[in-house]
């Protein structure tokens, strides 16, 4: 049995609810399909729980975005968030998450954060039997749309565990997967919003930065929409 996480983008008190949730499962292994950076402002400290428990993260583009001194191409919003982790994170931590790589396998299933023609950056909005008869394999996973979803076809299974740190499918709680037997349960763990809004303020962020967190939403969303990141 294995736990899939994706998407914590520096949210402390969401990753902290979630390997809680993880624990009290009883799941002892977990995989990061990426984007431990962007968004909000505890990168150190979410990287440094992954650290501590030897989780292996893969490469996400706001990971990319970090340690390659790059910026989003989509959001003036993501690029405020990333220069603030910029002069915040520690060289060490800018290291281990550099050394993510951008493909990894795990009780048989295939992870990539974005998807496999496009490891990084390739949305799976749109999933189709016919994309992944191009690949071998029968057990997928990845993250980077912030939705969560399973989706079954011709004896195989793509899953997508959702966002730990910001969920676009209109339910605010921090999400992820466990994957047994071969087969995805989709979980989701309430998580104290307010603290993560809280440490956002003191960073120097307006509520324009955090407030969708209460709706589900990306940022600067009125309601459930998984574009732009």
């Amino acid at each position: 049995m294995i736990a899939i996480i994706s998407d914590v983008h520096g949210n402390l008190p969401a990753l902290t609810s979630v390997l809680a949730e993880i624990d009290r499962m009883g799941v002892e292994r977990i995989a990061c399909l990426g984007d431990v950076a962007g968004y909000y402002c505890s990168v150190n400290e979410c990287v440094e729980a992954l650290r501590a428990r030897d989780i292996v993260n893969l490469m996400g583009n706001h990971d990319y975005y970090l340690t390659s001194g790059t910026g989003s191409p989509r959001s003036a919003s993501a690029n405020r968030c990333l220069d603030y982790q910029r002069r915040t994170i520690t060289e060490d931590n800018l290291r281990w998450l550099a050394a993510s790589p951008p493909r990894g396998v795990a009780d048989g299933v295939s992870m990539v954060h974005g998807g496999w023609n496009d490891p990084i950056d390739e949305y799976l909005y749109d999933v189709r039997p016919e994309y992944f008869h191009a690949f071998e394999g029968t057990r997928f996973a990845s993250g980077h749309t912030h939705i969560q979803g399973i989706w079954k076809f011709d004896g195989k299974i793509y899953c997508n565990p959702g966002s730990v740190g910001q969920p676009r499918d209109g339910d605010p709680r921090a999400a992820f997967s466990v994957w047994a037997d071969g087969t995805p349960t989709l979980c989701r763990v309430a998580y104290d919003i307010d603290e993560t809004c809280r440490r956002m303020e003191r960073a120097g962020f307006e509520a324009h930065f955090y407030e969708n967190l209460y709706r589900g939403t990306r940022i600067g969303a009125g309601r459930s929409s998984g574009w732009i990141t």
